[in-house]
């Protein structure tokens, strides 16, 4: 038989097989074999249908696992902008409280004459890193702050240097036309005459080897306490008086010493000062001489 008949006879067969396979169900001659038919086709369809499923869900969760990545990096790039935003808004407000501090000091001392700084360098930082240091002192054991004001603006070798209102934090020690290195209170050379502001005793601030402050030459028969706020003295007329230096951590004295001696914790992180004002001119603290009697 020739391919062309065969294909012009085939739907004809299977139209015909098609009505005998009808007829025969209709009269249920096939209702044995579509029934065993279907206890074999039956968990063929079920695992088909799964099957299915499954896959429909696998594309459904691999989309779904899409979207929530968009989603999360569009999240993620809000709260990095959010976060910028917030560290700025931190730095402007900082900024904002160390000039409302300095203008009060100002404000409260019409007769200081001050000039405005900024920290532009920091030197031997032994405990922990500074940051933003654009200069090191040669010698370790020397701690200073470099300030954007110098000669040109009036300042000068021995003026103080407070910031965070009245918190003394050191003295000039050297001028450059537009920049001035200070010499910090923890300065192992560096002392400041002191007083207690609560029991009014007198001592000398001494910086450590350690960055520490001590107050020695304290007499043994002050009673001083932990907790005492220190301040400058004005004795001596090289600094105001009532300037903040810190706070007495520890009290050490011996029974047989001249002197009783005092840990103190500077008021400010001198390694955290950003703003500072130059005390350019003030009006000492003159003691009185008593006139001899006749």
């Amino acid at each position: 038989m020739k391919r062309g008949t065969y294909r012009s006879w085939l739907p004809l067969v299977l139209l015909i097989l098609t009505i005998i396979f009808l007829a025969l169900h209709e009269t249920r001659v096939l209702t044995p074999v579509e029934n065993a038919l279907q206890v074999i086709v039956a968990p063929l369809q079920r695992g088909a249908s799964t099957l299915v499923k499954n896959a429909g869900d696998l594309f459904q969760t691999v989309r779904e696992v899409r979207e929530l990545r968009a989603e999360v990096e569009e999240l993620q790039a809000q709260v990095d902008a959010l976060t910028i935003e917030n560290v700025s808004l931190r730095e402007h407000e900082a900024a904002e409280i160390q000039l409302r501090e300095l203008l009060n000091f100002a404000a409260e001392n019409p007769t200081y004459s001050v000039i405005g700084g900024d920290v532009v360098g920091r030197s031997a930082c032994l405990n922990a890193p500074c940051g933003e240091v654009v200069g090191q002192d040669a010698n370790p054991y020397l701690r200073t702050l470099s300030i954007n004001a110098g000669s040109e603006e009036g300042v000068a070798i021995g003026m103080p240097v407070v910031t965070r209102g009245a918190v003394l934090i050191g003295r000039i020690a050297e001028v450059g036309l537009h920049t001035s290195k200070v010499q910090l209170l923890d300065d192992p050379s560096s002392s400041v005459a002191a007083l207690f502001q609560q029991s009014r005793a007198t001592g000398l601030i001494q910086g450590q080897p350690d960055g520490t402050l001590r107050m020695i030459y304290i007499p043994q028969d002050d009673q001083i306490e932990v907790g005492e706020i220190v301040l400058t003295s004005g004795l001596g007329g090289f600094l105001p008086p009532d300037l903040v230096i810190g706070q007495v951590t520890e009290v050490i004295r011996q029974d047989f010493a001249l002197f009783q001696e005092a840990v103190v914790r500077p008021a400010v992180d001198y390694r955290q000062t950003e703003m500072v004002l130059v005390i350019s001119n003030f009006e000492p603290l003159v003691q009185e001489e008593t006139e001899p009697q006749e």
